[in-house]
């Protein structure tokens, strides 16, 4: 059930699902930005069945625009996900099959691209004293997929795999274990920027 915090982004998608008769030079606009999402553009939805409920229909030109409703929503767990704009042509043939059948035209196969959840786990190293006693699970993702994508694209305009959270996860495990031994040595309780191991301090 949506709650009262999800209302203006319920109305806002309920206003981008409804196509014009007459239509107009862009398919729908951003549910966050209100920036136009043209024909056949990639745009993003919500893994969440409750943001793509045809009342909804939650719509998002860009990661970044999707992050903004996760504050709002307050999802356990959800993705972006990658889908393609019809053409100006598809969206008048769904719009008159929908106003004549009242049923909608099957949607192509959405492309996960965004996970907080890593794919198929690589083997990995057996875990650490400190882990295994804060009870914190051993295989927890520690990355924040998007915005790792994100920086990965900007910087090199590479693609990202998401079996890479796995491993870099465990990194960022053990560089943190090691500043909390530095930090306990040193009988504080903060973990402190200078408990960082030097080699990967700059």
């Amino acid at each position: 059930m949506l709650g009262p915090a999800l209302r203006w982004l319920d109305h806002e998608g309920a206003e981008g699902a409804i196509m014009s008769e007459e239509l107009e030079a862009s398919w729908k606009k951003c549910s966050a930005c209100k920036k136009s999402i043209d024909f056949g553009a990639d745009y993003y939805v919500c893994n969440v069945s409750t943001c793509n409920r045809k009342r909804t229909a939650l719509q998002f030109c860009d990661v970044s625009c999707w992050e903004v409703h996760l504050p709002v929503a307050r999802h356990r767990e959800s993705w972006a996900e990658e889908r393609r704009a019809p053409s100006q042509a598809e969206a008048a043939r769904q719009a008159a099959a929908e106003a004549g059948t009242g049923k909608e035209s099957a949607p192509r196969k959405p492309r996960r691209i965004i996970s907080e959840k890593p794919g198929p786990a690589a083997p990995r190293p057996a875990s650490s004293p400190t882990a295994a006693s804060s009870g914190a699970p051993a295989d927890e993702v520690l990355i924040v997929a998007s915005r790792l994508k994100e920086y990965i694209r900007a910087s090199a305009g590479y693609k990202t795999s998401e079996r890479v959270l796995g491993p870099l996860s465990d990194i960022v495990r053990e560089i943190a274990e090691e500043a909390i031994r530095n930090a306990r040595a040193d009988g504080r309780m903060t973990v402190l920027d200078r408990d960082i191991p030097d080699r990967f301090r700059s």
